[in-house]
């Protein structure tokens, strides 16, 4: 007999058997080609529960969504149909979402499930979003009022709306479905999430940042963060509106960046250290080159003279990476005016600091700290991270000489992200680096029946030293800005 012929009285022989354990099975309808199928699967339209893992996953899926069948069937002959157009590189985004509607539309006419024009409309944007976007994520990324999505897992999914935690009905239809998912997005970019690189930095066409880990790192199956970021993004008007800054220490910021001083953006994870270091960047003039140097792009610049860089980890032979510290050696050579880093994280902090005392004013970047003491102390740590033999005392020097500014950023307990720190490097006394207050929030001000911080950024009533560089530079700022209440 041959091997066809065996495969195929295997298939009968399975079919048999399927039909005796379902009696009341619609004949003709699909039949599992496996006698088990993973926790969670969604079951094949007229199957036997009998062949399912857990009746209860079956059970629950099924409660959750009763057009899973119609979905997948639908998907399936949606994806024979077009075929490799959905991959067509000479085809816009436009005509493929146009051929999408009309294929999808055709194949929902062809099902007999009866649905009402609420459910059909429901289930046609759900696999338009499966085969064009994200699947259930698509309608999270639309919402404009949300900062973070987070997936926990297959059936677990999170969001953060006005600083607090929400779960959420959507839900992948499988841990499978939830991987193809993590594997578009980080195959846009040039990346890869397998088992042997487990964990993964990406980010969405509008800069959204992304984080993948996946099994054998993450137990209980793989793990999804992004960060949305806003379509339009956020202008120094904004951050005064939320609170985050006052008109006068938005000012003292503005000349700060035309004055070319070198600046720090100080704050814990989800504080916004981002979105300011954005409106920083926008006060940069647009006669300046620069170069901006992220792990996955998220600045966005509207000067015309931007030069964006982006790091790139290890291939799968563990060669190739290039990080950020190989970036800012570059950069030095890309004659930059102003070089902007996303976040410094190891001995990259070095080659910043050099870059900062070498001629390159009014760099800007970002790092992780809980104060601005904090942020000098793990910038030293940092630059020890480079491995040279450097004593504290030469570090601490470097570190006074090249950073003009600090900015705290934090996120209060009401949810809401303000600065509440602007803090000058004034230079050293013995071996400690001084710094003053310029602004301090006021925590004094109290929280309102609702819980929400009233205060706001306060000037300390001090006259900063840098005021004479900025002047130097053309820039003037009015001395009532550092009047004491001045920031209220």
């Amino acid at each position: 007999m041959s091997l066809t012929d065996r495969l195929a009285a295997a298939q009968r022989s399975r079919s048999q058997h399927s039909t005796t354990d379902a009696p009341t099975a619609t004949p003709g309808a699909p039949v599992a080609s496996e006698p088990k199928q993973a926790a969670g699967a969604p079951a094949p339209a007229g199957g036997s529960l009998a062949a399912r893992t857990s009746a209860e996953v079956g059970k629950r899926t099924a409660g959750r969504d009763p057009f899973g069948d119609v979905k997948r069937i639908v998907h399936a002959r949606l994806v024979e149909t077009l075929g490799p157009k959905l991959y067509d590189a000479h085809m816009t985004q436009s005509e493929l979402e146009q051929q999408v509607h009309f294929a999808l539309q055709t194949a929902l006419a062809e099902t007999d499930q009866p649905m009402s024009s609420a459910d059909r409309a429901r289930v046609s944007q759900e696999i338009a979003d499966d085969i064009l976007g994200y699947g259930p994520l698509e309608p999270l990324l639309r919402d404009p009022d949300l900062s973070e999505v987070m997936v926990n897992a297959f059936d677990s999914i999170y969001i953060e709306r006005s600083g607090k935690l929400v779960k959420t009905d959507a839900a992948f239809n499988d841990e499978a479905h939830l991987r193809r998912t993590i594997d578009k997005i980080v195959s846009k970019i040039g990346r890869r999430v397998d088992e042997t690189s487990p964990m993964c930095d990406a980010r969405l066409p509008d800069g959204s940042r992304v984080n993948a880990i996946i099994p054998p790192l993450a137990l209980d199956g793989s793990k999804l963060t992004i960060r949305k970021f806003s379509e339009d993004p956020y202008t120094v008007e904004d951050l005064i509106n939320f609170g985050s800054l006052t008109r006068p220490s938005a000012n003292l910021l503005e000349g700060c960046v035309k004055g070319r001083l070198n600046i720090l953006v100080s704050g814990g994870t989800g504080a916004g250290k981002t979105t300011t270091l954005n409106v920083l960047s926008s006060f940069i003039p647009a006669d300046e080159r620069i170069v901006t140097i992220e792990d996955a792009a998220e600045l966005r610049l509207h000067q015309d003279h931007v030069l964006r860089l982006e790091s790139r980890p290890a291939n799968i032979e563990g060669k190739g990476a290039v990080t950020i510290r190989d970036l800012v050696k570059n950069s030095l050579r890309m004659r930059p005016d102003r070089v902007v880093v996303g976040e410094i994280r190891d001995a990259a902090a070095l080659d910043m600091l050099q870059a900062m005392n070498t001629g390159h004013d009014g760099s800007i970047s970002t790092l992780h700290a809980n104060t601005p003491r904090d942020a000098l102390a793990r910038l030293e740590t940092m630059v020890l991270m480079a491995g040279m033999d450097l004593p504290v005392r030469a570090i601490r020097e470097q570190v006074a000489s090249a950073v003009d500014l600090i900015i705290q950023q934090t996120r209060l307990k009401d949810g809401t992200r303000r600065i509440t720190a602007i803090t000058e490097i004034v230079g050293m006394e013995g071996d400690i680096i001084t710094t003053q207050d310029v602004f301090l929030f006021d925590y004094a001000a109290g929280v309102d029946e609702n819980g929400k911080f009233k205060g706001g950024l306060k000037s300390m009533g001090l006259r900063p030293r840098f005021l004479e560089r900025l002047t130097d530079h053309g820039v003037h700022v009015d001395p009532s800005v550092f009047a004491t209440g001045g920031g209220l």
